[in-house]
């Protein structure tokens, strides 16, 4: 299934179309604050806490795109997603957002920026922070807010 998003509405002559337009569109857009598309990223880390990645996995959607900073394939399906976490949780990550902009559409939101990611080797303890910029993107499904892309990809300047 391709994925497709179209801004704009459809103007027709009868305005009782265009009421029933604009009810369908309540009843399927969920109320949401950017504080509820904050908290997500809250429930994120605090699945890789876990070190689980099937708790990690269950917040993306069924058809995601994992672009990750540290590997060069992209992971479009939770068994690829999964496998990615497997390696990834291993060095206790822990994400700090630094900057912020989200953006909140019908059944789509995007949550855009900045973030220090904290990696510790798990031999040595030795902590390292990794800056980079991140893209969440996220989509209403089953009844739920989901990871249907994340980006994430370190800074370029020191």
């Amino acid at each position: 299934m391709k994925k497709y998003f179209v801004a704009g509405s459809l103007v027709l002559g009868a305005s009782i179309v265009g009421a029933s337009v604009a009810q369908a569109k309540s009843a399927t857009c969920p109320d949401t604050t950017p504080a509820q598309i904050e908290a997500l990223f809250t429930d994120f880390n605090n699945a890789w806490a876990t070190k689980d990645p099937a708790k990690v996995t269950s917040l993306f959607t069924k058809e995601p795109v994992l672009l990750a900073t540290v590997s060069n394939k992209p992971r479009t399906t939770p068994a690829e997603v999964n496998d990615y976490f497997v390696g990834f949780l291993k060095s206790s990550p822990v994400g700090k957002i630094d900057t912020s902009t989200i953006e909140i559409d019908c059944n789509t939101a995007s949550r855009l920026g900045t973030w220090t990611v904290t990696l510790t080797d798990a031999k040595t303890g030795a902590k390292t922070d990794v800056k980079a910029r991140y893209s969440f993107l996220y989509r209403y499904e089953d009844g739920a807010w989901k990871i249907d892309h994340l980006h994430s990809s370190m800074m370029p300047e020191k």
